[in-house]
């Protein structure tokens, strides 16, 4: 990796600043930390996930009414990223990471102790606006070190160790479940938020110097989320991976009652399966990152992943339906893994290119990716429950409308056979 005063990319220059140097000399350990920190939204939603029909009975909620701590903490993820991200391109990444993660903790120890439903949406909104912080400047932390190819190799090693997290989560919280009840999950969550915020504070450096930080106030931010969003191709591939999420989303918030209350499915057997999806996702990653990239545009990587995401969606909801006839859970969790799998092609790609039209405001065009994601989201999850907790229809069909949407997106903004303005920053 070059470490003279600049390298270029596909289609232009970066800067390399000392300070960027010294941190790629550290790359295995930022690798790390970075992992960590976008592990966290996985870790905070997945463990959460098999003591759902738990919460229900012991806060004496409905399931509609419990779900919404899924899209509390979703949304506050999504909200917390547009504050958050700006702030750390005026004031860097490394103060407004470490408040984030302080306000973290202290709202997961509150969720271990809510003695109602409503209490619990509360803090999960307050857990979700503080761990936004790890997810926006993780990704402008690898916007400053790293660009065009590099960056999407990067962000599929990041997938790998991030994608442990849901795999591991479940399984754990599936065994948490074993011992003691579902406030022991926020018990589990509040130590790993104690740890990670100790080693972000020990070895994560600085990577944005004073030099490159942005001065004024929130005038100063909107009007550079405005610019961002002008960029027609940014836009799209924004749109995309938020509809691709939140199809993957759509299955998290319903997969606990589709496989547990409609299937009949321990929660260990679900975790299991949410650890197999998840495997596919990672391993679909990693061939994204070692294989294609650099052989293969990114842009065609990702038609294919979501092409695969609609074929999927699309016998999910056939089989769903009932068109196919009574199926049982193998053919839907079948479906179910091809879906999660092709998202290691889709993620990944979707924010490489769109960070790679902004290297003048990282902060803020990750808070834009991650905000419109996150709200897709917190949209798509009540969506899932509408019918009840014993059909999967809705499910299959939000998945399939996302993906529709997110493959239009993709053609009609990104127009990706105009490979030369995608490769360009600035507004189409």
């Amino acid at each position: 990796m070059p470490e003279s005063g600049q390298k270029a990319t596909r289609g232009h220059i970066t800067e390399t600043t000392p300070v960027v140097t010294a941190a790629r000399r550290t790359g295995l350990l930022v690798t790390l930390v970075l992992g960590g920190l976008t592990a966290l939204p996985p870790l905070s939603m997945d463990m959460y996930l098999p003591a759902l029909p738990e919460v229900t009975g012991a806060l004496r909620a409905p399931a509609a009414t419990v779900q919404l701590t899924l899209t509390a903490c979703l949304a506050g993820m999504a909200l917390g990223q547009l504050v958050v991200g700006p702030m750390s391109d005026k004031w860097g990444r490394r103060r407004p990471l470490l408040a984030g993660m302080a306000v973290y903790v202290l709202a997961t120890a509150v969720c271990a102790l809510a003695p109602s439903a409503e209490l619990l949406i509360g803090f999960r909104l307050l857990q979700g606006l503080a761990g936004a912080a790890g997810i926006v400047i993780a990704r402008a932390v690898v916007r400053d070190l790293y660009d065009g190819v590099e960056m999407a190799r990067f962000f599929s090693t990041l997938m790998l160790i991030s994608g442990v997290a849901p795999i591991i989560a479940p399984l754990i919280g599936g065994q948490i479940l074993r011992l003691t009840d579902w406030r022991g999950v926020f018990h589990v969550l509040t130590v790993i938020g104690v740890l990670l915020t100790l080693v972000v504070w020990r070895f994560l450096h600085e990577t944005l110097p004073p030099e490159r930080r942005h001065e004024g106030g929130v005038g100063q931010a909107l009007r550079t989320m405005r610019g961002l969003l002008a960029d027609r191709v940014f836009t799209g591939y924004m749109l995309t991976g938020g509809l691709a999420f939140a199809a993957l989303f759509a299955y998290i918030s319903a997969s606990p009652f589709v496989v547990q209350e409609i299937y009949g499915a321990s929660p260990q057997t679900f975790s299991l399966l949410f650890g197999l999806n998840s495997i596919g996702l990672v391993a679909v990653g990693q061939i994204n990152g070692k294989l294609l990239v650099g052989r293969v545009s990114l842009d065609k990587a990702l038609g294919s992943g979501l092409g695969v995401i609609l074929l999927a969606a699309v016998a999910l909801t056939l089989m769903t339906s009932g068109v196919l006839g009574e199926v049982g859970l193998a053919p839907i969790a079948a479906g179910l893994f091809v879906l999660m799998s092709a998202m290691g092609l889709a993620m990944p790609n979707t924010n490489a290119q769109a960070l790679m039209r902004t290297p003048h405001a990282a902060g803020s065009a990750s808070a834009l990716l991650g905000t419109s994601s996150f709200l897709i989201g917190a949209v798509a999850s009540p969506l899932v429950g509408i019918a009840g907790e014993h059909t999967a229809v809705p499910m299959a069909v939000v998945q399939l409308g996302c993906a529709v949407l997110a493959l239009a997106c993709f053609l009609g903004l990104c127009r990706p056979w105009r490979t030369t303005e995608n490769r360009t920053g600035g507004p189409a």
